[in-house]
């Protein structure tokens, strides 16, 4: 007899488990399920037992899942996916049915959000998937789902030979009704999880989301769960959230992992006012955009913990930069970097290199912007057409596009812009991250981390050769075994 009121929710790692002691990404950066666990607290609050087990976390956690399920019984196991861990999601399910006849499985996740139907037919472990934000879809579909899923707004389910969307709901969550997340549900938390080497002083650390979506609408980016709003905590909501994670768990830095989190400059200087009035010893780190930020709120930040900053670059290619986002102004962005380091704040760079209409030059016109830049850190991805993006709608007649959804995490040049070769961009791209390290003041500044972020530095040097792996091939050490 299965139980109703039980449900296992399930991150899948996305490649074999024996090779993620060597996966460059994974060691550099261990970030909690967020999504999961808001979702798991939700449930809870609703008289449903909700477990969480983290895949990437813990990678050999087959044989835990397998345990769990012959254990608790639970009528449901859900899957939070991305393009790159979906069709680990789909192995874990089938895994499950074995071990569990009739247990129900359900997909979530920008992957899903953003195929919709397209998936059901290939992928038949599929029982139903959540669109958009889980919280209420998951708790509607565990009381009603199993007699009555049409009457559930926001899923994808099976009626017989067909496939049935009950459409969007009509209604977004507010955010500060939505309890914190359950931390408390991620086994080690938080010392299981780790923020990117140098993008904190002190542990421990961990992520926090308080918005949802982005006002923004650029080529690159995935709209399909949020689509196009954008909400927000509020001050005093985020001020209790730390406060929680750091009374509960010992928390002492935080990542915000929001798009834009000086959007909304009210909001900031509330949340700013209280981390100075009433101090909880503890750090931030946050993503903007130049739009939102000035010398007077810049100056706030730093009083009330700002860490470190991070913008998205894009590309040093203005006429390039146009075609894929609003507001392609570098000269503005450079000032405002300036303006960041001037205030005392650690800056990070976002870039990635590929995008349609990427060319030798553009490349080497983003290598001479950014090296002119005060940037402590930056991270470059390779550019990723994902499923729900605006540029995958006509990728094809852009380029050549490799789509392997198991390679799609950005550190893959899945798709060569007309023009350019494969090979070139890999060259280009090793090229740039080692240009980057031979620069003094870069060196430097990693050097301070030895007194700035000690916890990176031990870090650094017990997976010392899988960083230097990563410096001279710029691929992940698991690609090198499968």
């Amino acid at each position: 007899m299965l139980n109703d009121k039980k449900i296992l929710l399930v991150h899948p790692l996305g490649y074999r488990a024996d090779a993620a002691g060597h996966d460059i990404s994974r060691i550099a950066n261990i970030m909690p399920p967020l999504g999961l666990a808001s979702i798991a607290a939700y449930l809870e609050q609703r008289g449903t037992s909700a477990d969480i087990i983290d895949c990437y976390a813990r990678p050999d956690s087959d044989r835990a899942i397998r345990d769990y399920l012959l254990a608790e019984k639970p009528a449901f196991i859900g899957f939070s996916c991305t393009t790159s861990s979906f069709l680990d999601g789909i192995r874990i399910a089938q895994m499950a049915r074995q071990a569990v006849p009739g247990i129900k499985t359900v997909f979530g996740g920008p992957h899903v959000s953003a195929l919709k139907e397209q998936l059901f037919p290939n992928y038949p472990a599929m029982d139903f998937s959540v669109i958009g934000e889980g919280e209420q879809t998951m708790a509607e579909l565990m009381a009603m789902g199993r007699d009555d899923a049409a009457s559930v707004k926001g899923i994808i389910y099976r009626k017989g030979s067909q496939v049935c969307f009950t459409g969007h709901r009509d209604q977004a969550l507010v955010l500060d009704d939505l309890p914190f997340p359950a931390y408390e549900k991620l086994a080690g938390f938080p010392n299981s999880y780790m923020l990117p080497i140098f993008n904190y002083p002190q542990t421990p650390n961990t992520s926090c989301i308080s918005s949802r979506g982005c006002p923004y609408a650029c080529s690159y980016c995935d709209r399909s769960v949020f689509r196009r709003s954008f909400r927000y905590n509020s001050a005093g909501y985020l001020y209790e959230h730390l406060r929680y994670l750091r009374e509960r768990f010992g928390v002492r830095h935080i990542n915000f992992y929001d798009d834009q989190f000086t959007f909304n400059r009210q909001r900031v200087e509330e949340f700013t006012g209280m981390m100075i009035d009433r101090p909880l010893g503890m750090t931030f780190n946050c993503a903007v955009r130049a739009e939102h930020i000035d010398r007077e709120l810049l100056t706030r930040m730093k009083s009330a913990g700002c860490w470190m900053m991070s913008l998205g670059i894009e590309t040093g290619d203005e006429e390039l930069l146009a075609q894929h986002r609003q507001n392609a102004d570098l000269d503005h962005l450079a000032q405002k970097i300036r303006m960041i380091k001037d205030a005392g704040l650690r800056t990070k760079g976002l870039l990635m290199m590929g995008l349609p209409g990427e060319t030798e030059e553009s490349i080497r016109r983003s290598m001479k912007y950014v090296f002119s830049l005060p940037i402590d850190d930056f991270n470059l991805a390779k550019f990723t057409p994902f499923p729900g993006s605006p540029i995958y709608e006509n990728i094809h007649e852009l380029g050549e596009f490799e789509e392997d959804w198991e390679k799609m995490d950005c550190m893959n040049f899945l798709f060569v812009t007309k023009g350019m070769t494969r090979e070139r961009l890999e060259e280009l791209f090793q090229e740039f991250y080692r240009n980057h390290f031979k620069r003094p003041k870069v060196l430097w500044g990693y050097v301070t981390m030895l007194w700035r972020s000690p916890d990176s530095w031990l870090r650094f040097f017990r997976n010392f050769a899988s960083f230097m792996k990563f410096t001279r091939t710029t691929t992940r050490l698991m690609e090198k075994e499968n």
